[in-house]
């Protein structure tokens, strides 16, 4: 859910801060009020908002006064002044030392919203182009590792194929990159010969400067095409190596209903060798080909016989379909543009803008950042997997289990059902260990974690409780019926032959069985300690048994 915008609203009239915060919570904004310029400071230090809506006059300060530092504290606030029709010399002033607009009383409330609603757009354009702008700053920033990066790919393609030489391994490179080497050598000619100029002339070398900086921009474009190939994607080799995939194709979507349009795109894309372009004409016709093939990426008309770009993306997101789509379409407008990238759309096209070349921009920038979006998310799913899994037995963690053990006593005490825990311990486990090895006794704990999911109903939860003991949480389950569960995997674990380095050996589990009881209200740490207490009594009378609390 995106968060609501905030609003400030400083005026000394109690009626008329009340007033304003009811309309603005009735209209989605979240907004706070000050009586006093010292209050209003106080509020801003303390959180960040969109907007602030400042009187001209207050008891303790000019308005005006208080421009400055909430600037300063906050310079993407919007300010809008209010002032009396006496007050506009103020208001005017208020303008050139950072208010954005002034509203003058007695307060018009539609005027009010619909200026607050102005300013807020704006203010949204504002930071959206700021971040535009930030971000290319940092893809600049980032050309020499991009450089660098492709210097190491292209030495693992000589090294893994040692008959290319260096000139084809480059022809490749280029030609996968819709560049000839004589594209590349121009310019880079053009940036050497002048340099070698500005050495033997040191009089007035800024008459260079723009010459070298379009020959440098040249050949970081083609750079830039070249090191976005997907070096990722290999397939085997002979000898037992892996080359980089020179048939990588990108399987794009395009869903346009204008015969012409559609043309154009194609056109846009025809010297693209790598791109396989399909159609759809309808949200409808889209939606079945994304369910039935595989696409890297989806190109977007906006007005649709069936609907917008917002409707199909909408659809897509329901469906928990990730494909990066680009939006180009001849209607629209920015903000049109930033509802479509917020409801998960990569990038913005008008048609009227639409070159082979910043479409194959486009698409080229795209893919990468889908790449880069799964590769986080699969980074964050491993995080999430490797915070509550055991690595070696695969099973739920400890952590894990205390939590989950909470949820099913709840449940049970709620809903009155039954919940038994039960505490399982290998027998001399360090004896195998000092015998075989801790591999021996590691090969054990992951056999035991495997022999338990198969032998665990799916609706009870297995974790590894730490070392060699394991926890079992058996829901709606009885204690006897526990029992004849926990005897039939002793007898099992009993009977089962282990093996280390084509050594055999066996093992045995003790068990501790605990029932919740949900008249004494016990907790899970309770619940714990007396599964805990059991298994000690199982190890007391000899191990290798099943013991009920």
């Amino acid at each position: 859910m995106a968060e609501k915008e905030s609003i400030l609203i400083v005026d000394d009239d109690k009626s008329t801060c009340r007033s304003l915060k009811l309309i603005f919570s009735k209209k989605g904004y979240d907004s706070k009020t000050a009586r006093t310029g010292r209050e209003a400071l106080k509020r801003a230090q303390e959180r960040f908002f969109n907007l602030t809506l400042l009187d001209i006059k207050l008891p303790d300060m000019e308005g005006v006064e208080l421009i400055a530092p909430l600037k300063e504290m906050h310079p993407d606030m919007v300010i809008l002044m209010v002032t009396a029709y006496a007050s506009l010399e103020t208001a005017i002033q208020a303008l050139n030392n950072g208010a954005s607009a002034y509203i003058t009383k007695p307060l018009n409330m539609d005027q009010v919203l619909a200026t607050v609603r102005e300013a807020l757009e704006k203010q949204r354009l504002i930071m959206q182009k700021r971040l535009a702008e930030e971000a290319l700053k940092r893809t600049t920033q980032d050309l020499k590792q991009t450089v660098e990066e492709l210097r190491k790919a292209n030495q693992k393609i000589l090294e893994q194929q040692k008959s290319v030489i260096e000139e084809e391994r480059l022809k490749v490179l280029l030609q996968m990159s819709g560049t000839t080497a004589h594209e590349l050598n121009q310019p880079l000619m053009v940036l050497l010969g002048n340099i070698e100029l500005m050495n033997l002339r040191k009089d007035n070398p800024e008459k260079y400067i723009d010459t070298i900086e379009k020959a440098g921009q040249r050949i970081s474009d083609i750079v830039k095409k070249m090191s976005t190939i997907r070096r990722y994607e290999t397939r085997p080799y002979p000898g037992e190596s892996y080359i980089i995939s020179l048939d990588q194709k990108v399987k794009i979507l395009t869903v346009e209903d204008s015969d012409g349009d559609f043309e154009m795109i194609k056109g846009c894309l025809e010297d693209q060798k790598g791109v396989d372009l399909s159609r759809a004409r309808a949200i409808d016709e889209a939606v079945k080909k994304v369910e039935q093939g595989q696409f890297d990426l989806i190109l977007l008309d906006y007005v649709l016989p069936d609907g917008n770009g917002l409707d199909f993306l909408k659809r897509l997101n329901r469906k928990g379909i990730e494909i990066p789509v680009i939006v180009i379409t001849s209607r629209g407008s920015e903000l049109i543009a930033s509802q479509l990238i917020q409801e998960g759309a990569y990038d913005y096209l008008p048609k009227e803008m639409v070159s082979g070349q910043s479409l194959s921009r486009s698409i080229t920038d795209t893919v990468e950042k889908a790449r880069l979006k799964g590769e986080i998310k699969k980074a964050q799913e491993k995080l999430n997997e490797m915070s509550t899994r055991d690595e070696l037995t695969r099973l739920y963690n400890r952590r894990y289990f205390k939590e989950a053990l909470e949820r099913e006593v709840a449940r049970a005490k709620r809903y009155k059902t039954d919940l038994v825990l039960c505490m399982m311990d290998l027998d001399h486990l360090k004896q195998i260990n000092d015998q075989y090895g801790h591999p021996a006794g590691d090969t054990v704990l992951s056999e035991i974690g495997r022999m338990l999911k198969e032998h665990i109903r799916q609706s009870d939860l297995i974790c590894r409780y730490g070392g060699e003991e394991f926890a079992v949480i058996l829901p709606n389950t009885r204690a006897e019926n526990a029992l004849t569960v926990c005897e039939r995997f002793r007898a099992m674990v009993a009977g089962h032959q282990f093996e280390y380095d084509s050594s055999p050996f066996q093992i045995t589990i003790s068990t501790g069985i605990s029932q919740y009881r949900s008249p004494t209200d016990q907790s899970p740490w309770e619940l714990i300690k007396c599964a805990d207490e059991a298994l000690y009594q199982a190890k007391e009378a000899g191990r290798n048994r099943v013991v009920a609390y």
